[in-house]
């Protein structure tokens, strides 16, 4: 294993890719947050508020390990960073719809379910290909957060097949929701700036790679829905791996950090 203290560039190519990981499970996490109370039923309600509390920790344990290669403290690197230095990918800051959580709110369900299905199966196989990671301490986190994905992952599937079995109304929904999924899920395999040292150093694989992966766990769903596989585009319509972001990442941010601002000196 490379020997992260006498290599500057493995370090910013490891650093980069925990940016990456923190940076999508803060934001998925939040917009599961926005759910609460407005789920389907109060089941479902502590279900999504669970797996996004989850999330919530699995960007957390990232961060510290940015924090441990001294780029600053996890809360700072949470709350402080400019959405240009955000490393998330765009599917994950996109709002949930129309309205505002604490105003009206007319957010999407069949949009959420696409959503974090979506997702979660990339995170699956990503994480799954973390545990091979040079870097130890990013593979024994992976190793950690996988744990949790198989539940998580369930959890979206069933939904996902359920509404897309239902009726007829349901099915148009949840198919115009894979269309906007689609078109913001371009930058999820790919890796920004440092891709060819992240790969060189042996981090994880190839994004071509683990978005084949993916497609061949979607298949097995969409199989059965007697459904095609949905075709993402080759060049993304905006690569969040290499900062380049929504208007939905500056409000997120904004909510996000709020009460962090308050007084960045207390522990939260």
């Amino acid at each position: 294993m490379t020997d992260i203290k006498d290599d500057m560039k493995y370090k910013e190519a490891v650093a980069d890719l925990l940016f990456q990981f923190a940076d999508d499970d803060f934001l998925i996490s939040f917009r599961g947050s926005e759910w609460l109370g407005l789920a389907p039923h109060i089941e479902e309600d502590v279900a999504f508020s669970s797996i996004s509390q989850d999330c919530m920790g699995h960007a957390a344990m990232f961060y510290s390990l940015l924090e441990e290669l001294e780029y600053g403290t996890a809360d700072e690197l949470a709350h402080s960073r400019p959405s240009k230095e955000r490393r998330n990918s765009i599917i994950v800051e996109k709002s949930n719809g129309e309205g505002y959580y604490m105003e009206t709110p007319k957010y999407d369900w069949a949009y959420a379910v696409v959503r974090n299905y979506f997702y979660t199966t990339a995170k699956k196989v990503k994480i799954d290909s973390l545990k091979n990671s040079s870097y130890r301490p990013a593979a024994e986190i992976a190793a950690r957060v996988n744990m949790e994905l198989f539940y998580h992952s369930l959890h979206w599937k069933t939904w996902f097949v359920q509404l897309l079995s239902s009726s007829d109304e349901a099915i148009e929904r949840m198919k115009n929701a894979i269309d906007e999924v689609v078109k913001d899920f371009g930058d999820m395999f790919r890796f920004g700036e440092l891709t060819k040292d992240i790969h060189k150093y042996g981090l994880i694989e190839e994004g071509a790679i683990l978005q084949k992966r993916w497609l061949t766990e979607l298949e097995k769903t969409y199989t059965s829905l007697d459904l095609q596989l949905p075709e993402i585009s080759k060049v993304p319509r905006m690569d969040g791996r290499i900062g380049d972001h929504s208007p939905d990442l500056n409000s997120a941010l904004e909510t996000l950090s709020e009460v962090y601002c308050l007084d960045t000196a207390a522990s939260w």
